[in-house]
């Protein structure tokens, strides 16, 4: 592989970083906020909580430019949209996609337009989107009837729509297999992810494959990905009118990947499961207070899933497992401080009352 890919002092974002294995051409203007490169983060604290013999690394997305993993999409959606012309990109969202596609707009100098479920997105990712002056809408219902909307709006073509539907996005959120295979050596045995609208679980099978195809990784994993359980429509096999979760981010009931995330579970011979809320809060709160890394809630699901998986003793000791961390914890900063094990307490501002506070 290049040098390129691993010089992080000169790393220019994605498409630069793979171009060989993405359709732009040469000549294409690039739209990019230097997404991609983010860390792989060993996690032996957690797995020893959990009392597992295995190693556990994070992909840890919450560091790209928006926090969250939908910037690897959205260079390449914005940048294809802006080399045809257009001049405004539209999405539906729970947050995170809302927030990348405002960001990148903003770069590309496009207007941008997002449908979002009123009431139903984190403030920290409503914050992002209105701050990069995206045309906001809120709407009474949920994200599937949002999306409806969208694939409407852009039917005639006048309006890109830049949500997973958009084969671009799928390309580009590829990348972080291509990272990880860098950054392993190889793939992992185990891939897990949070399930919504399923593009990630997609896109990272496309990105191990093609990896594979291409003589830069020897081997593929399995791809295992885990839904709330109030939003599982894979696990139920039937779409969910009125999804709910904790997690808002995979709060989806109506996926738009769905045969694509079926066919990548058969040919890993992987599965997607369910976890509760109360599951996701304790894997969100330990993976915090274990190792220092924040996440969103949708983020915990995997984790919390990584805990069904050894619990049932499902994890082969030895093996190499990795998993997405899509967004920041601070995108979510309510459920945060609402589920957080300790509160701040309020002293009087003398050393005497600090040190009674802390024990000493």
């Amino acid at each position: 592989m290049s040098s390129e890919h691993k010089n992080a002092a000169g790393w220019r974002g994605i498409i630069q970083g793979y171009r060989e294995h993405l359709a732009v051409g040469p000549e294409t203007p690039i739209v990019s906020l230097h997404e991609g490169n983010t860390p792989l983060i060993r996690v032996p604290n957690f797995v020893e909580a959990i009392g597992g013999a295995f190693d556990l690394y994070l992909k840890y997305e919450g560091l790209n430019p928006t926090a969250s993993f939908k910037d690897r999409g959205m260079t390449m959606a914005v940048t294809k949209a802006k080399a045809r012309g257009v001049q405004v990109i539209a999405c539906a969202s729970t947050g995170n996609t809302s927030a990348s596609a405002a960001a990148y707009a903003a770069r590309a100098k496009m207007k941008c337009v997002v449908l979002i479920p009123e009431g139903k997105i984190a403030r920290g990712k409503l914050a992002q989107a209105l701050m990069y002056g995206a045309t906001t809408l809120q709407m009474p219902g949920n994200f599937d009837d949002a999306l409806t909307i969208v694939r409407e709006l852009c039917a005639d073509g006048a309006v890109e729509v830049v949500n997973s539907i958009n084969p671009h996005r799928i390309e580009g959120q590829k990348t972080a297999a291509f990272e990880i295979c860098d950054a392993l050596g190889d793939a992992p045995d185990m891939h897990v992810l949070p399930v919504g609208n399923a593009g990630n679980i997609t896109a990272y099978w496309k990105g191990y494959r093609e990896y594979a195809d291409a003589g830069e990784s020897d081997t593929l994993p399995r791809m295992m990905g885990f839904q709330a359980a109030g939003a599982a429509p894979f696990v139920e096999d039937a779409f969910i009118d009125d999804p709910e979760t904790i997690a808002s981010a995979i709060r989806i009931g109506k996926p738009a990947s769905w045969q694509p995330a079926k066919a990548a579970l058969q040919f890993s011979a992987g599965a997607i499961d369910k976890v509760t809320d109360e599951e996701i809060l304790t894997a969100y709160q330990m993976i915090t207070a274990q190792e220092g890394i924040f996440v969103e809630p949708a983020s915990a699901a995997a984790l919390a899933g990584i805990i069904k998986l050894q619990n049932a003793n499902k994890i082969t000791e030895g093996s190499i497992v990795v998993a997405t961390m899509t967004g920041h914890g601070l995108k979510d900063p309510d459920n945060a401080v609402e589920h957080a094990k300790v509160e701040a307490t309020t002293v009087e501002p003398n050393l005497d009352a600090v040190r009674a506070a802390i024990g000493l």
